[in-house]
């Protein structure tokens, strides 16, 4: 599947998320616009890369592309406006700082609001079948990584240098054992019965 003939020429940017399944976190997305003619052979969606093959793309990613941007919805964002709002509104963000106005959005999933009168295409999975989508998808996850483990090193009871703040085991086990702390969100379940949020 490729998009629509009328925008395959135009500047186009890809965006994606990081963190809509984490507890614990920002979510994150990216935006990129990369030149027509760019190409990579690991270039995937992020999650089937390893976390050596993603931190290596990044550099390269940044120097190639056109544009780039990442930014970030807060735990307070994610808790007033839901896990798929804040993350719509991350692209969004992310989308606005780029230095260069795309003619066209290609989304990965299959929900995203307009973002002023860009036209947009939503591409299920499309971060692993377009190379400016699947750009995002890096950059978004290798940030959000190193915010997490920046955070790691004040919270090390939840063990986000290796979870990112997924629900693991060894996550759950600390939030069971230290209860949540400011990082959490809130209108998360966090375990299976759940915990208050002590601040």
């Amino acid at each position: 599947m490729g998009l629509p003939l009328q925008y395959s020429k135009l500047l186009e940017a890809g965006t994606d998320e990081a963190g809509r399944g984490c507890l614990a976190g920002p979510v994150t997305a990216a935006a990129v616009i990369l030149p027509p003619d760019f190409s990579h052979p690991l270039l995937n969606d992020s999650k089937k890369l390893s976390e050596k093959q993603r931190f290596g793309l990044r550099p390269i990613i940044e120097k190639e592309a056109l544009a780039f941007a990442v930014a970030h919805c807060s735990i307070k964002e994610i808790d007033q406006l839901n896990i798929l709002h804040a993350s719509i509104k991350a692209m969004h963000k992310a989308i606005g700082l780029l230095s260069i106005r795309p003619a066209f959005i290609a989304v990965d999933g299959n929900r995203f609001h307009p973002y002023e009168n860009i036209p947009h295409m939503c591409l299920i999975k499309g971060d692993g079948r377009f190379q400016n989508i699947a750009a995002a998808s890096v950059l978004a996850k290798t940030y959000r990584d190193d915010l997490m483990l920046k955070l790691d090193k004040k919270f090390p009871a939840y063990h986000w240098k290796s979870n990112k703040g997924y629900p693991t085991k060894a996550h759950r086990e600390g939030i069971r054992s230290f209860g949540s702390c400011i990082h959490h969100r809130k209108s998360f379940r966090l375990l299976p019965e759940q915990l208050p949020i002590e601040f």
